[in-house]
């Protein structure tokens, strides 16, 4: 794909979730991303294989037993070529394998060598198993989500594993070539996913610091607990969800819905549960299709709730393209001049890679 980083070679260690999520988004910009698969890789029964759909679009697959010499020798020889390599494992597997950074930078100093774990490389839990939900909920991002009288509600895997995990160390990758194009010398990022979750809380520990956001869950501006700043029920059982924070678009949506903002002082957290209410009210006697024709072209910040299945015939989803295909998945981003929709994956041979990365 053409895109800003083509020409730059990146090796992926096969590996779940974060990992080849990184390399798709370094894919998508148009880095030339070779995976190394394993052979017989255990990904437990509840996790399908998606990766020839998504995850591993734009790359080129080869197939290397790690345990022989031969598939050794030849995962070396990537190494010695590439510009990248990103790796998911944890902590002391890639040495115990021959493949950590001091065997490959061996080969080729400005190798940039990511490492993408849960709890990093080092610390007490460095060696532990966890995931997503573990991660975020060391960071106090989990406890900040879900209703007050309810335990904590995970969201899907989005803030640690391909927030914090994969996206970060597709960012630090980045860095880490910039590094190595002025020095000479690639360094070794160490791109833990509870850090990563920790950073996208920035904005909330800052408001926590000044007082502003209460620890306590559902009793916040963006937590739910704000009534211009959640989802409602709609007739027929959909919802809508209504971002209204500032005045301007709070006087929008409702007089939208019929209520005069004259009668509201939407500061006023006292009357939080009563305005609720009574939007709660209004939004049931429509159903959600109508409320998206009402509000369409306001600036009420009210939009539908759409499904997955539904997403990509959005209009403005759509137009952009921003979710497609069959089945549709979600397009490049963010988007450069010259990005081109995604390729499938492709098996590849050891020599054929080896002969265009001489």
């Amino acid at each position: 794909m053409a895109g800003p980083l083509t020409g730059t070679r990146i090796v992926e260690f096969e590996g779940i979730g974060p990992a080849p999520y990184a390399g798709m988004l370094l894919a998508d910009m148009g880095a030339d991303v070779v995976k190394i698969a394993r052979p017989a890789v255990a990904r437990g029964p509840l996790i399908a294989d998606t990766g020839a759909a998504v995850m591993d679009r734009g790359k080129r697959v080869v197939a290397l037993d790690l345990k022989a010499a031969a598939g050794r020798e030849a995962a070396l020889a990537l190494a010695a070529r590439a510009d990248g390599l990103i790796e998911g494992l944890r902590p002391g597997v890639m040495e115990r394998l021959g493949f950590g950074p001091a065997e490959t930078q061996a080969l080729n100093p400005r190798l940039a060598y990511v490492r993408v774990t849960g709890w990093g490389q080092a610390g007490p839990l460095a060696q532990t198993a966890g995931h997503d939900i573990n991660y975020i909920a060391l960071t106090g991002a989990l406890h900040a989500m879900g209703e007050p009288a309810r335990p904590p509600v995970p969201p899907l895997n989005l803030v640690g594993d391909f927030g914090g995990g994969g996206m970060l160390a597709a960012l630090g990758m980045l860095g880490a070539l910039i590094e190595a194009g002025r020095t000479g010398r690639g360094p070794v990022v160490d791109s833990a996913m509870i850090d990563g979750a920790a950073s996208q809380m920035a904005f909330i520990y800052a408001w926590a610091a000044s007082g502003v956001w209460r620890n306590r869950r559902g009793d916040n501006l963006l937590d739910g607990a704000a009534p211009f700043y959640r989802c409602y029920t709609c007739a027929g059982g959909g919802f809508v969800a209504v971002g209204a924070i500032e005045p301007q678009f709070f006087r929008a949506m409702m007089q939208g819905v019929g209520l005069d903002p004259a009668d509201w002082d939407q500061s006023d957290r006292a009357a939080w549960p009563r305005l609720a209410e009574a939007l709660a009210a209004r939004f049931a006697t429509r159903s959600r299709d109508a409320w998206a024709e009402l509000f369409a072209g306001t600036d009420a910040c009210v939009t539908p709730v759409l499904s997955l299945g539904e997403a990509s015939r959005h209009p403005h989803v759509a137009a952009r393209a921003t979710i497609a295909g069959s089945p549709p998945i979600p397009a490049p981003a963010p988007r450069f001049p010259g990005t081109e929709a995604p390729r499938a994956r492709r098996e590849a041979s050891l020599a054929e890679v080896l002969e265009g990365w001489a």
